[in-house]
């Protein structure tokens, strides 16, 4: 393998004014929260808000002048996608990228707007490959692969020397995986400047196939993940070997902590995170026992989150808390029942968000009604006081939304 320690140092030089070096972070909030030191590398301020533009430029920059006239095409979710569009941009070279149909609007505008030209094609990754075989076949195009790649590997890995640039005494290094691509360059980096540190791996629990991959078992996969970005079919060749020699364990963690990451990232760090950016830290946040009173470097490695999809996660973040909660009230249908539930709402200085009146149900007399109040809170205990008020005024309340459990 051509991925070397010395190759990664010599790509990282130069990217050097092409590619950001972004900052490493220290979070006393997450630190308080897994009672470990965490330290985030921050990969969503890098050049098109990933990671991926370091090995897309360490690829590119090794293509010969025919190549670049002819272009370069590549498979992606979005962040590689971005990548690749961009450099091309800057280099002059015509882009193809296909993209899975589901991919968020938010990476397909932006990969657009580099002057690519996108495909839009199947459910993943590998579901793209026989659009960009056939692109190549036609138009004689160059693949900048996401992750199955030596160079993209080595220009993955300048990560790794950052990391422990800034922090040398970090002894984890948690770093989540699609195709493993980043994890690999990393571990090779890391690997060569501390033999010792421990590097482990994130997937998501739909998409453990790094995992079998590993194991030599079936690989398995499927289903809608928040973490889209490291949803791939088959890991790399290349990458694997990689994973299992220098990998010290891999991580599964589910959608419900991966959203929790996302959130916990804006509201206690104000940073944007993708679901795949944010896995590291969901790992932390479901297994703190592996973390605790230890130093770790987490890479957020993108932040290329649909706007829309983050509000959703936002708000189901706090409707899990009981932040937001949505209440059925019976009543009677007469004046003066909607006074006293803001009345009781409002002795418990919560917020009403929203009120609908419910008449239609069929299960509900005439001369009854329904109110669904959307209402914010303080939390958990806070919210189950508000119901206790509204029930102290005599009214029969249901939590319809209430995820805490």
């Amino acid at each position: 393998m051509t991925v070397t320690p010395e190759s990664i140092r010599q790509a990282h030089k130069a990217m050097e004014g092409a590619v950001i070096r972004t900052p490493s972070v220290f979070s006393p909030a997450l630190s308080s929260m897994t009672n470990a030191d965490i330290w985030l590398k921050l990969e969503n301020q890098q050049i098109t808000s990933s990671f991926k533009a370091r090995g897309a430029f360490t690829r590119m920059c090794a293509m010969t002048p025919e190549e670049a006239k002819r272009g370069v095409i590549t498979m992606s979710a979005g962040n590689h996608a971005q990548a690749v569009a961009y450099h091309a941009k800057q280099m002059g070279m015509p882009a193809v990228i296909v993209m899975p149909s589901q991919t968020p609007f938010a990476k397909i505008n932006r990969t657009r707007a580099w002057g690519a030209e996108v495909i839009l094609e199947g459910r993943n990754l590998n579901e793209c490959e026989g659009v960009v075989a056939q692109v190549i076949a036609e138009r004689g195009m160059t693949l900048i692969h996401p992750y199955n790649d030596e160079l993209v590997m080595t220009g993955q890995g300048s990560v790794g020397l950052e990391m422990l640039a800034d922090n040398p005494d970090l002894d984890t290094l948690v770093v989540p995986i699609g195709g493993g691509g980043l994890v690999s360059g990393i571990a090779i980096a890391a690997r060569d400047i501390n033999p010792d540190i421990r590097i482990i791996g994130v997937e998501a629990e739909l998409w453990p196939t790094m995992t079998d991959m590993v194991a030599g078992a079936d690989i398995r996969g499927g289903g809608e993940t928040l973490a889209e970005g490291i949803a791939v079919k088959k890991p790399g060749a290349l990458t694997m070997p990689v994973v299992r020699d220098l990998v010290d364990e891999i991580l599964l963690v589910s959608e419900v902590m991966i959203e929790q990451a996302v959130g916990v990232l804006v509201e206690q760090q104000r940073l944007v995170s993708e679901g795949a950016g944010a896995a590291g830290v969901a790992a932390m946040l479901q297994y703190p026992d592996h973390f605790k009173n230890r130093k770790c470097g987490v890479v957020i490695c993108g932040g290329n989150i649909d706007p829309r999809l983050l509000s959703a996660v936002l708000t189901r973040n706090m409707a899990r808390d009981g932040r937001i909660a949505r209440l059925r009230i019976d009543i009677t249908d007469e004046p003066g029942m909607l006074a006293d539930i803001s009345t009781a709402i409002s002795s418990c200085k919560a917020n009403i968000i929203e009120i609908f009146h419910q008449r239609m149900f069929q299960d509900v007399p005439p001369k009854l009604a329904k109110i669904d109040a959307v209402i914010e809170t303080r939390g958990g205990d806070h919210l189950h006081e508000i119901v206790q008020a509204i029930r102290d005024k005599g009214f029969s309340v249901t939590i319809l939304s209430d995820m805490s459990s």
